[in-house]
């Protein structure tokens, strides 16, 4: 094999590890991508629809005791602008239903909203539930909380899958990171394999060819370097012999 050949045999041979570390890094980040995404799209918009229910909720509750202290005018428009702001969070939620059993919070969540908005939908101001804590202790407010708490239930479904979803990513990180480290490690490796062989495919020779015509005598039948490698150090070897046996018939001459 050719001086020329054995170089480009040794970059191609460090090309390809790179190029095949920079394949699978690509290919892990890639990955990662695709699950951040999925993260987003089947959890935190979720998480985020539970936590606008819960604050609709709160504004339903401040609503109902506004209407109860006889405040009906602006206990109403509270109590419309949170139903809809809840109503639109619960849309949201219940089309992204991508966890085990999540449907079913759903179904519960529609259950008990219907039967705690039914007791604040009928009229309160000028019936026997106006200034009545105990109405809204009793009747009310026990919705209230069951609701809240079936959102929370939802929320909390929707964090742990977050979660296990943040580990997974954080070992695919790792896997992203190892063809890169793999591929530092071996070049180092490979730097270090490819010194030894050019100090013995290149330097050695070269050593060997200015070691033996230092030691050459015109009584020497011939320059004797001891090359075994069959490249262009074999053909200069060859040159020097055939120059020192012209310069030998033109002394003898």
């Amino acid at each position: 094999m050719k001086i020329k050949s054995k170089i480009l045999a040794g970059f191609m041979l460090l090309i390809f590890m790179l190029l095949i570390a920079g394949a699978m890094s690509i290919y892990e980040f890639s990955r990662i991508g695709n699950s951040v995404k999925a993260l987003i799209d089947n959890n935190y918009k979720t998480i985020e629809a539970s936590k606008t229910m819960i604050e609709a909720l709160e504004r339903e509750d401040s609503g109902i005791l506004l209407l109860i202290s006889g405040q009906w005018k602006k206990g109403r428009t509270i109590l419309e602008s949170a139903d809809s702001s809840f109503i639109a969070a619960f849309e949201k939620a219940q089309n992204n239903l991508t966890e085990e059993n999540e449907e079913d919070h759903i179904n519960q969540i529609r259950e008990v909203y219907a039967s705690y908005k039914a007791k604040w939908e009928l009229p309160i101001v000028g019936t026997y539930k106006e200034n009545s804590m105990e109405w809204y202790l009793n009747e009310v407010h026990d919705n209230f909380l069951q609701v809240k708490i079936e959102v929370e239930d939802l929320m909390t479904l929707n964090q742990e899958s977050m979660y296990k979803e943040a580990s997974a990513l954080k070992q695919q990180s790792h896997r992203a990171l190892m063809p890169g480290i793999i591929a530092i490690v071996s070049a180092l490796v490979f730097l270090i394999l490819f010194n030894f062989f050019i100090r013995r495919i290149f330097v050695r020779p070269i050593q060997k060819i200015t070691e033996s015509v230092k030691n050459f005598h015109q009584s020497s039948e011939g320059l004797k370097s001891d090359i075994t490698y069959h490249d262009e150090f074999e053909v200069l070897e060859n040159e020097i012999q055939q120059l020192i046996q012209r310069l030998r018939i033109k002394n003898e001459n």
